[in-house]
């Protein structure tokens, strides 16, 4: 691939013949085309969450927090090579007719790695989950997966919110994230040097908030100190969308848009998304930054372009077809993502459905939902599949009759605007009471949990309030549970909600296209569910730390000393693992798994490290290593784990991370080792001591 240094030297050609205007206009997301130097016009916003987004037809994959939950790096960096495959598909095509639009380019704001540190963030659900190191590893596959390994850039993966950014939305455009150094480098900067050095990333976005008092899009601290002079990036910083003008507006650390654009460029953000830097030429004029800083923005923008093959005429994806677009084989891999991903949470018996079932109820807002399958910043597929009709295809190849009832709505207390409240329960019971099982499709979706402005309810900006259903959820559930033979949930969300306790509990997540196919085949037992948390499930947010503090303590599985609804980590299957002969040989654990049931499935092995005799670890044990790996039924499989180095180093307070020598304490297993898992699981972490 061509490297940064050739890029940047064929840039710095290339921009000493732009005029202080040309190279000013450059610098905006939607840069204007110079045509006697013969470059186009091009839109820098282009998202691929879990697919191509915002333009048009694509294959629309799981949420990212539900990728996550399939903890596959190999699966994760399949699936981004389809969506750059597709976004290359769309850009051959749109650029054929002359369409440059905003969605329609080659430099995709993607992957989210914030950490998902409190479950009432709306935007959690774009994340890998809480855990920094699986946060890493899933967001490195990613941009390998995006950015490709030819000639050219794929296309260019960009790493945001860059830095110490998760909520609350409704303030974003003003707060100040405090973090001190420990948690900074332990946890919310982790990943984003990871995606830096291990994946090199293109592209850097800047955060809305403050970090420590300084903007995010204009932080020396971040964006020069640590992310260009300690971490060594070579691509692009671009901002968040319009964050720039917050440094006056709502942050005022600057008087103007002159001042904001200044401090923007002098710190290192080479492209702005919003209206800002068309007052650049103003600020040159006013003395607050000179042409050549300009000049060295535009040249890592068009670094970039050049990377991406836009200047040459022999890039290799230029031959990508249209055709190559929402294709069999991509849909395929949807499904199988969606069952991977899905978590069975609680099971006492009734599933698989079986024998015995003659009659099924669908009831709940989710059930025929397009929006509980696609979570936000999706693209719009051809084949949904939504839980009904999943279910409804399964039950007909069974000779199962389905009865479907709405219920309620999802956060209003009736249907109709004419009716009276509760509109649609009298019909939910009926279906419950007619059937040998109820299926519960309850949960939210993006208009309820997401960002803000995309989110309008009654929850605050896109984040929830508390982590309950919604009221009119719970009444239906208060309803219709008593008349229930056999009552399992579904739960679509892209977080953790504390859901009332039926026979089975199945977290889908906004689980994609084929969400409903996917919820069948594992309701009914085609497939065995193997999906884990990346995140913990509480019991109620009045368990965690105020929603504005941004210490770790009492946060996320590594330092929550209360007891949780449900572990990180934790997922139940349709069989029995059991776990033998561990060994570590000082860089991977080996161990031998065996599925002692009567079903094939899916083994999500984690490998967990603590330090038994140094303070300055989490007081929980932390993810080091997982693999998936299908086991057959009754057979046994040898697996191996590469352990994280970090794992055998600890961050002090004045955030520098050293290597710790003293006991260690490796666990193995289908989840942490702790007493919560191993009672709901049933299986139990093996252990291996070691002395470093």
């Amino acid at each position: 691939m061509m490297d940064h240094k050739t890029a940047l030297a064929r840039a710095h050609e290339l921009v000493k013949e732009m005029t202080l205007e040309e190279k000013a206009g450059q610098l905006r997301f939607d840069a204007p085309a110079i045509e006697r130097l013969g470059i186009p016009e091009y839109n820098w916003w282009s998202e691929a969450l879990h697919g191509v987004a915002r333009a048009g037809t694509a294959t629309v994959f799981p949420q990212a927090i539900a990728l996550a939950a399939m903890f596959d790096e190999k699966a994760i960096q399949d699936t981004a090579d389809i969506i750059s495959t597709e976004g290359r598909a769309k850009y051959n095509a749109a650029s054929s007719f002359g369409d440059r639009d905003i969605y329609k380019g080659l430099t995709f704001w993607s992957p989210n790695i914030n950490i998902f540190r409190d479950p009432r963030w709306g935007r959690g659900q774009e994340t890998f989950g809480e855990d920094p190191y699986l946060t890493a590893r899933t967001g490195c596959a990613f941009v390998r997966g995006l950015q490709g390994s030819g000639k050219y850039l794929k296309l260019a993966a960009c790493a945001k919110h860059f830095a110490v950014h998760s909520g609350p939305e409704a303030k974003r455009h003003e707060f100040n994230a405090v973090a001190d150094e420990k948690d900074l480098r332990e946890t919310y900067l982790y990943a984003f040097e990871k995606l830096v050095r291990d994946a090199d990333v293109e592209s850097v976005m800047g955060a809305y908030n403050r970090t420590n008092g300084e903007p995010c899009c204009g932080s020396k601290r971040l964006l020069k100190d640590v992310l260009r002079d300690e971490w060594g990036f070579e691509g692009h910083v671009v901002s968040d969308c319009w964050a720039i003008k917050d440094f006056h507006e709502n942050h005022h650390v600057t008087a103007n848009f002159f001042e904001s654009a200044a401090l923007a460029i002098r710190n290192g953000c080479d492209i702005n998304c919003g209206c800002t830097y068309r007052f650049l030429l103003e600020a040159v004029k006013q003395g607050l930054i000179s042409e050549e800083e300009i000049t060295r923005a535009c040249e890592h923008a068009m670094a970039t372009r050049i990377r991406l093959g836009m200047m040459d005429g022999d890039c290799e994806y230029d031959r990508i077809s249209p055709l190559e677009n929402d294709t069999d084989a991509h849909a395929a891999k949807a499904l199988q993502n969606a069952e991977k991903a899905m978590v069975l949470l609680k099971n006492n018996g009734v599933l698989p459905l079986g024998d015995g079932i003659r009659t099924v109820a669908v009831i709940g807002p989710n059930a025929d939902s397009i929006p509980a399958l696609e979570g936000n910043y999706c693209g719009t597929s051809s084949r949904y599949v939504t839980f009904l009709a999943g279910i409804r295809a399964e039950c007909e190849k069974r000779g199962i009759r389905v009865l479907y009832a709405k219920g309620c709505n999802l956060v209003k207390d009736r249907e109709s605007g004419l009716a009276r409240a509760d509109d649609r329960l009298a019909e939910a019971k009926q279906a419950a009471a007619l059937a040998d099982a109820v299926i519960l499709c309850v949960g939210l979706d993006p208009a309820i949990e997401g960002e803000q402005g995309d989110a309008g309810n009654e929850f605050w900006s896109g984040d929830k309030k508390d982590l309950y259903l919604p009221e009119s959820q719970r009444k239906l559930l208060d309803a219709v549970l008593p008349l229930c033979k056999k009552a399992i949930t579904v739960i679509a969300a892209g977080s953790a909600l504390s859901v009332p306790e039926t026979d089975a509990v199945l977290q889908a997540w906004y689980p994609g296209q084929a969400g409903g196919t996917a919820a069948a085949n594992i309701l009914f037992g085609n497939v065995s569910p193997s999906g884990k948390l990346p995140v913990t499930f509480y019991r109620s947010a009045a368990d965690l730390p105020d929603f504005e503090d941004y210490s770790m303590k009492e946060r996320t599985y590594r330092y929550f000393t209360g007891k949780a609804l449900y572990p990180f980590g934790y997922g139940l299957t349709y069989t029995h693992f059991t776990f033998s002969d561990a060994a570590f040989d000082g860089e991977n654990v080996t161990v031998s798994v065996k599925n002692d049931g009567a079903m094939d499935a899916d083994c999500v092995v984690q490998c967990y490290a603590r330090a038994e005799e140094c303070r300055d670890v989490p007081p929980n044990p932390v993810l080091c290593g997982y693999e998936r790996v299908s086991v057959p039924a009754g057979k046994s499989a040898r697996v191996t784990l590469p352990v994280n180095p970090d794992a055998f180093t600890a961050v002090t307070d004045d955030g520098k991370r050293v290597p710790v020598a003293g006991a260690f304490s490796l666990y193995v297993g289908s989840g942490q080792p702790d007493a919560l898992t191993e009672a709901l699981s049933g299986e139990k972490s093996l252990k291996i001591s070691l002395t470093r």
